[in-house]
């Protein structure tokens, strides 16, 4: 059960791949710096608005459930093509909505068809040779985090010049470019795999219960994530308050701390090949400890936020990486359905996140959403602990 390519992974492929996590990935985060415009234009609250991205992120969640196992067994070109075409027809649906109902529908839709991103980088950990893989996944992620950037900041002044509603015609007009370039260049590798799709779903919860790393990993970055989610699905609101009382052009701009996650990238990828993954993951609970004590005792003034901010993202992303490269280092054939598992957690971790912030923004403000962060980290340092004495991985056999 061995992985078929037409073609080896070449440089250009590999930056194929990483432009068009940086192109599709936009699609999930267009809304989170929009969140107040949104709120006004259909008259709705802080906690209700919130379930734009939540909606999302549990779209997202099941997307990669449904489709990404799919990766196993068929063309991986032809699905991540016409789930880029299903996408740029939900974005067009979003930025004609004509109520709240509607958009929070929709948003559901686009995270259940966003997906193309977890497809790619599965795609490329499979087409790499074992010494490059952390390279190659820290560069496809490094387009993915790239994009993540770009969608904050271009969400956010396309909505203060605007309004909130183009962002989302212009991204499907990327989306219908994308699966045309896709559908040229990128290599049409299968998989002999050639277990049904029933058994393929079973499969995930045999692969959660074999694997140990896994189960880590997964819970871990969910964590990592709820915290990272959080963040922004309330930053607008702060920043929007005195003593800022700014719009979402600059909370938008606020997304280019995220070059520092996407520089770091590839050199996450490279300490994770010749070092350690787990060493680099304990460093990641770290930036996001001391991230979060940045962000609460600095919360009245803006440098101390984007301080905060660089540190939160770069703690993310480095934890991110990390684990991918540990779950990659799993057997070939199973990545997809690996990463479908580590996934969904991941993105459940989102959901989580950006709804219990919320909340915490409702009861405690600043420090709500600061103390269901450090609740996250905390329970991230405990499995980290716990672990700390692992057992090398058995082969996979019959998955």
């Amino acid at each position: 059960m061995s992985t078929t390519q037409s073609e080896p992974l070449t440089r250009n492929t590999v930056w194929l791949m990483a432009i068009a996590c940086l192109v599709s990935i936009g699609s999930i985060y267009y809304n989170q710096p929009l969140l107040p415009l949104i709120s006004k234009t259909f008259q709705v609250s802080v906690v209700q608005v919130s379930a734009v991205p939540t909606l999302t992120q549990v779209g997202y969640a099941l997307g990669m459930l449904l489709f990404i196992p799919l990766g196993d067994r068929t063309n991986r070109q032809r699905l991540i093509v016409i789930l880029s075409v299903l996408n740029a027809i939900v974005l067009l649906l979003i930025a004609v909505s004509p109520t709240f109902g509607w958009l929070a529908f929709m948003s559901f839709a686009n995270g259940v068809t966003g997906i193309v991103p977890q497809l790619l980088v599965p795609f490329a950990a499979q087409l790499a040779t074992p010494d490059q893989r952390g390279r190659v996944v820290g560069t496809v992620m490094g387009g993915l985090l790239g994009g993540i950037v770009v969608s904050r900041v271009a969400g956010g002044f396309a909505g203060e010049f605007l309004g909130w509603r183009s962002i989302f015609w212009i991204a499907a007009i990327f989306m219908v470019g994308l699966a045309i370039v896709l559908s040229k260049s990128l290599p049409a590798a299968t998989s002999s795999v050639s277990l049904s799709y029933g058994a393929l779903m079973r499969s995930l919860l045999q692969l959660w219960v074999k694997y140990p790393l896994l189960r880590e990993t997964s819970i871990t970055g969910s964590l990592f994530f709820s915290i990272y989610c959080g963040f922004w699905a309330t930053l607008p609101f702060l920043l929007e308050q005195p003593p800022f009382e700014l719009g979402s052009q600059v909370t938008g701009s606020f997304g280019l701390v995220g070059i520092v996650g996407t520089v770091a990238a590839p050199t996450v990828g490279r300490v994770a090949d010749h070092r350690s993954p787990r060493l680099t993951v304990g460093i990641a609970i770290a930036l996001l400890t001391l991230a979060l004590l940045t962000l609460w005792q600095l919360r009245a003034s803006l440098w101390g936020l984007l301080l905060g901010a660089v540190l939160l993202d770069l703690g993310s992303q480095t934890g991110q990486i990390s684990n991918q490269t540990r779950v990659y280092s799993l057997p070939v054939e199973a990545h997809n359905r690996l990463t479908t598992v580590y996934m969904v957690f991941y993105f459940i971790g989102g959901s989580l996140g950006s709804w219990l912030c919320s909340y915490g923004w409702k009861l405690a403000g600043w420090t709500g959403v600061c103390t269901v962060g450090f609740v996250a980290t905390g329970i991230a340092l405990a499995i980290y602990w716990a672990n700390r004495k692992q057992h090398p991985q058995k082969p996979i056999e019959h998955f």
